[in-house]
């Protein structure tokens, strides 16, 4: 027996000794921005605003080019983008705004029913924090804290004043909540952001976190510091001077938190992953999407298509770009699975896209993706792009030979079109009804959108 016995602890040894060499959890950093252009960065092809950590960031990792959000609103998308399943599917269809009386208050955000991406996390040993925006719920239910989040910073509505915060403050003045010390007054609200991020990377380096740094640059009120505009004092469109100001000091706090990973020594185990929650409302905040047409309320490419990039140095090739349509609802997935945790197929809409981008995998990571947002509905299957609306017959592009979607295929295509507009339908029929709904006034106004002039080359 003591033979054996000596075999065994050195069997339990020689164990141990390979987990303690084992890589670490990598540490995940979810930079988001708010209502901002699929033109109005470097890596997309801006020349006119100058973003160069945000550049940096995207070149030294993947850069996916045909990067999708699952709706065209800040509040889907962020529904989406924090459950990994298409937010739809739970009755999420619009963004939170006033109560509506035929609507119970109480089911007025992110459904109890839904895992979010920060429980998974914290369940496998993850310190989670959130800076900035909610817009997930203002309800007691729905906080952040109770949705997974170990530390919040920041606010539970879909915007903020950029600087003040007034003590019994509404809307965009409310108070900044923080539960782990006593909140600071406002400087500037990107900046100050971005010096929380800081602090908690130095707080919480020496294990796996999750860090949410949910900025509101550049989504409205228009507001600039004085030495940012000054580096656009030559843009004539005041409004157009105060965006590419506001996107301008986004990319200084971008390029803290990154520098702070670097400083830490942690940026080579850390996934960082810099997206918009969806495209920008060009006539409120005079964002750009060019090659595209459309923004903010509308299925097409400017609404839907972000600037999206993901960088891992430990490992994933820099200076990389991916081609195959991603989504936003990846990451929940491709985060859970790279903190060693998983899910049932039917939990989440996304795949982990890691092995698609090394190439274990060879196929594309989705056949299709599919959108529904109160008017409209749009599905994307390798190169064809369907738009459907209530006022007009359907719409068809190629998008491989017609980025700006300006040709409309449907009566060239009517196979593809029927089979298309088949499965769209047999997916949509299946939602479950909306559990809260935005005045209907929008609806007018986002059918609007899809008639309106989009510029569709850089300045």
């Amino acid at each position: 027996m003591f033979p054996r016995f000596k075999e065994l602890c050195f069997a339990l040894f020689t164990l141990m000794a390979l987990n303690s060499l084992a890589a670490p959890k990598p540490n995940f950093v979810l930079i988001l921005a708010d209502d901002l252009g699929y033109g109005d960065v470097g890596f997309t092809g801006s020349s006119q605003i100058k973003t160069p950590h945000i550049d940096a960031l995207a070149n030294d990792g993947v850069i996916f080019t045909q990067g999708y959000v699952s709706s065209a609103v800040c509040g889907p998308s962020r529904a989406g983008l924090m459950t990994g399943k298409n937010q739809v599917r739970f009755g999420f269809d619009n963004n939170l705004t006033n109560y509506l009386p035929q609507f119970k208050d109480e089911f007025h955000g992110l459904p109890l029913s839904e895992k979010t991406l920060a429980t998974r996390l914290a369940d496998l040993g993850y310190t989670n924090g959130l800076v900035g925006k909610w817009h997930l719920g203002d309800k007691e239910q729905y906080h952040p804290l109770k949705r997974g989040f170990h530390e919040f910073w920041g606010y539970l509505g879909g915007g903020h004043h950029y600087f003040r915060s007034l003590p019994k403050g509404k809307g965009y003045d409310c108070p900044i909540e923080c539960n782990y010390k006593e909140a600071q007054k406002i400087t500037y609200i990107t900046d100050d952001k971005g010096d929380e991020c800081v602090d908690f990377i130095r707080r919480h380096k020496g294990k796996p976190f999750f860090l949410f740094a949910s900025f509101n640059a550049p989504h409205a009120p228009m507001h600039a510091k004085l030495e940012d505009l000054k580096l656009y004092a030559h843009i004539e469109n005041e409004k157009r001077r105060a965006y590419c100001a506001m996107t301008h000091n986004l990319d200084l706090n971008v390029g803290k938190i990154v520098a702070e990973l670097k400083a830490q020594k942690i940026y080579d185990n850390t996934v960082v992953v810099f997206l918009s929650d969806n495209g920008g409302p060009t006539p409120n905040n005079a964002s750009l999407h060019a090659p595209f047409r459309g923004g903010k309320g509308v299925l097409l490419e400017g609404g839907i298509r972000v600037p999206f990039s993901m960088t891992w140095p430990a490992k994933l090739k820099a200076e990389m770009n991916f081609d195959h349509p991603v989504s936003a609802l990846d990451l929940a997935a491709s985060f859970t699975e790279l903190a060693g945790g998983s899910f049932k197929a039917d939990e989440m809409d996304g795949v982990n896209l890691i092995p698609y981008i090394t190439g274990e995998k060879s196929a594309q990571p989705h056949e299709s993706l599919k959108w529904r947002f109160t008017i409209s509905a749009a599905m994307v299957s390798g190169d064809w792009k369907l738009v459907r609306l209530p006022d007009r017959l359907p719409m068809l592009y190629n998008l491989k030979t017609d980025l700006a979607e300006q040709n409309n295929l449907a009566f060239e295509e009517k196979d593809r079109l029927e089979k298309m507009l088949k499965e769209l339908g047999d997916w949509d029929v299946r939602l479950p009804h909306p559990i809260f709904m935005e005045g209907a006034r929008w609806k007018k106004e986002q059918l609007k959108l899809y008639d309106r002039d989009w510029s569709l080359v850089q300045p």
